[in-house]
């Protein structure tokens, strides 16, 4: 997360490589105006991403799997700029991962530009809560350049570069724009936990209310920082629609000692604080009254899940919602009672527990598999949630049955493993 705040987003830099203050702020207010604040945004209509994307995707071959191409771009980045090495962890496996995660999709989006802008857009709103101020972009820059030559050695050429740095420069100038127009929020808020329930040894249930009012929508996620682990961010879906009482719910499983969500469900009591960032996401309800809904939720993907009905609830309803539950066991279905209630209260809702294994394990044996063997969903809304094996298989399975694309909403899935290159793009 460091280096992508440091070094993807544009700055200034000194003669001498030090990092100059945007906007003439002395050490870098948080709420500082970000370089490039007053251009306009780049124009998605004037970029050929397309035709990029073809240059990029012909001389794949040549610089993936991106593991060495990401090593040659660090070692070039600190043999220029050593200082450079203070600004990250010991351990630069969480920053090589999400890096390459952002290359992939940059490369696999860029023939829709306007998407990629608007995503981006948000990724620089959403940079805006970390406080420091980036260095020069061109440090990045030069760096990647110089990582493709090694990578690719004789193989290289002027064409994909050029198509690689106009790629990297319509993100960030769509990144700085994205931080421009949220200078009148606060980059980050800070917020107090009412409660932390354990609901099971490595799963918490965490309410969390606000100094000042957290604009969002039902079914989006806010980036939680824990004191224990400064300038660590990790994203949380909100798993409560918006109250009058502006109390926040997350639900947070435990995936390993020493990272976030150890510290929130093992380190963090009532009374605790945590800093949030601006609300993402757009798996949020539509206002069209006469689609039949789908929610398919797996694990914590719950969550969301939980939002979106309790919006639905609000709403006058002249439609039927299906929710599929995934889950491993019996015992990893953790908000039953939550769930039980909604079941109670709303004749409109269809509840599908799907166990994939253990005892009371269904035949279908994955959510996906559920889904796709249900019914016919080609006429509804579907949202997905969950691991992200479960919400690409389950996206593939409805788009496979003639549900639209653009009618299948669900979070970017950062750590799905991309596609595989087709056979012709493969070396040898």
């Amino acid at each position: 997360m460091r280096l992508r705040r440091q070094l993807l987003s544009p700055g200034r830099t000194s003669p001498l490589g030090h990092t100059a203050v945007p906007g003439g702020v002395p050490g870098g207010s948080p709420g500082g105006v970000p370089a490039g604040a007053g251009q306009p945004p780049p124009d998605p209509d004037a970029y050929d991403g397309a035709a990029d994307r073809e240059t990029i995707t012909r001389y794949l071959p040549f610089v993936t799997p991106f593991d060495a191409l990401i090593e040659h771009l660090y070692a070039a980045m600190f043999e220029r700029h050593p200082y450079l090495r203070g600004l990250f962890p010991d351990s630069m496996d969480f920053q090589r991962a999400h890096l390459e995660q952002a290359f992939w999709y940059l490369i696999e989006h860029l023939d829709r530009p306007r998407e990629v802008a608007d995503f981006c857009a948000r990724l620089g709103r959403d940079h805006r809560k970390l406080g420091v101020q980036p260095v020069h972009y061109e440090v990045f820059e030069q760096a990647l350049t110089e990582a493709l030559r090694r990578a690719a050695g004789p193989h290289w050429a002027p064409e994909p570069e050029r198509a690689w740095l106009r790629m990297l420069r319509f993100a960030v100038a769509s990144m700085v724009a994205g931080a421009a127009e949220a200078l009148a929020e606060p980059p980050y808020w800070n917020g107090t936990v009412t409660a932390h329930e354990l609901r099971r040894p490595d799963l918490a249930v965490l309410r969390v209310r606000t100094a000042e009012p957290f604009p969002y929508r039902a079914g989006q996620y806010t980036r939680l920082q824990s004191p224990l682990l400064p300038l660590t961010w990790r994203p949380y879906s909100i798993a409560r629609a918006p109250r009058p009482d502006g109390e926040l719910e997350f639900h947070v499983r435990r995936t390993g000692p020493g990272g976030v969500s150890d510290a929130l469900v093992t380190g963090t009591r009532a009374g605790d604080t945590l800093r949030l960032g601006p609300a993402q996401g757009t798996t949020t309800l539509d206002d069209d009254p006469a689609r039949e809904v789908l929610i398919v939720a797996g694990g914590t993907g719950w969550a969301t899940a939980r939002a979106l009905l309790e919006e639905l609830a609000k709403r006058p309803l002249g439609r039927t919602a299906h929710v599929f539950v995934g889950a491993r066991a019996l015992d990893d279905l953790y908000d039953t009672t939550a769930l039980s209630k909604l079941e109670d209260t709303c004749p409109w809702l269809r509840v599908v527990p799907v166990l994939g294994e253990g005892p009371g394990g269904t035949a279908d044996g994955s959510v996906a598999d559920a889904v796709a063997r249900h019914t016919d969903w080609s006429g509804h809304l579907a949202y997905v949630s969950g691991p992200p094996r479960m919400i690409t298989a389950t996206v593939r399975a409805l788009t496979a049955r003639h549900l639209p694309p653009d009618r299948v909403r669900h979070d970017p899935v950062a750590d799905a493993a991309p596609a595989p290159l087709p056979r012709a793009l493969t070396r040898g």
